[in-house]
């Protein structure tokens, strides 16, 4: 896999590598969902700890890990801060409606 990295962007799989498993599993877990869903209802990229989560700092951890590994958002650092933006128009590249179709089911708007 290759990964794609400049000097602010923690790096993340390319566009043509994104694996449907992957992404699937990423958007599988409830948690990971909430955070996409919130992400894709804002335009200004949030840090990791503006999400009002129910689980441990770790775990949160965790899951923006797995959701950036699988492709699903992009993180850049700023200062001490990690931003999260939605990579959706990679998504909708790689896979058409898929994200749209997964935040209709899961009843927040796209």
């Amino acid at each position: 896999m290759t990964l794609v990295q400049d000097t602010d962007h923690v790096p993340q799989p390319a566009t043509a590598e994104l694996e449907l498993a992957a992404v699937l599993h990423a958007l599988s877990d409830p948690v990971r969902l909430r955070i996409v869903a919130a992400l894709a209802a804002t335009a200004e990229p949030p840090s990791c700890g503006s999400f009002d989560l129910p689980v441990t700092k770790s775990t949160c951890t965790h899951h923006f890990k797995v959701l950036r590994e699988a492709g699903v958002i992009s993180q850049r650092q700023q200062g001490t801060a990690r931003l999260n933006s939605l990579r959706r128009e990679d998504l909708d590249a790689r896979f058409p409606g898929l994200l749209a179709s997964v935040l209709q089911a899961a009843g927040t708007p796209d």
